[in-house]
């Protein structure tokens, strides 16, 4: 972006208001052709919307995201592979499953934490499968790492490796690009409070001055 671009993208985004909350300072708009609904990253979760963290991270509302179509769940059991807490009997944005086995059933939230902690090492939790499986969760919105699993210990992932450097909001607004991160200012990079493994700019979010901290829209 010219710095042009960049202050207009910031003017258009203060004059929008997030269809979820009703507040102003929406910055990430549904890819949908003709369709104009905008919303903040924190907001998407209560607002069942997608993004795709990956290419050119496309954006969608709960209307027009993308959808699962898996055949009838082979077996009767409806609980989650992971947690083992009960799961919806269809598939929804809560509940996924996985396209290789079409057996394995789990919330979304389980899902994307298995995710962030497997990192490279991602795979469905029942059948191991790694392809079409992966492709699949990032189609539907899963945040993938490329680190090693968390499970390893620390002599094999040094501490460069740990903390996460980049901004993930939806549309980006910094000249200097994701990595770029200054100490104060609009260009401060914000870890997720609670998994550390999403960041966002302090302007990319909406981010107050004030805001001690802030949550990525999976946790």
């Amino acid at each position: 972006f010219l710095v042009g671009d960049t202050r207009r993208i910031i003017r258009e985004a203060a004059e929008k208001s997030c269809f979820i909350c009703c507040k102003m300072g929406a910055t990430i708009t549904c890819c949908e052709t003709g369709c104009d609904r905008t919303f903040h990253l924190p907001c998407a979760p209560d607002g069942q919307c997608v993004t795709q963290y990956f290419g050119t991270y496309r954006s969608f509302c709960w209307e027009h995201r993308p959808q699962q179509t898996l055949r009838p769940r082979p077996s009767q059991d409806n609980t989650c592979s992971i947690c083992l807490d009960t799961v919806e009997n269809n598939i929804s944005y809560k509940t996924m499953g996985c396209p290789a086995c079409q057996d394995a059933r789990f919330h979304r939230h389980c899902i994307q934490r298995l995710a962030l902690h497997a990192g490279i090492a991602f795979r469905c939790p029942c059948c191991l499968n790694q392809e079409p499986f992966m492709t699949e969760m990032l189609i539907m919105g899963i945040r993938l790492s490329k680190r090693p699993p968390s499970w390893q210990s620390d002599q094999e992932v040094g501490p460069s490796d740990q903390r996460h450097g980049r901004c993930d909001a939806a549309t980006c607004l910094c000249l200097g690009g994701r990595e770029h991160a200054e100490a104060d200012g609009p260009w401060q990079l914000r870890l997720c409070s609670s998994c550390a493994a999403e960041g966002t700019h302090q302007l990319c979010s909406s981010l107050g001055n004030s805001t001690c901290s802030w949550e990525c829209s999976t946790c």
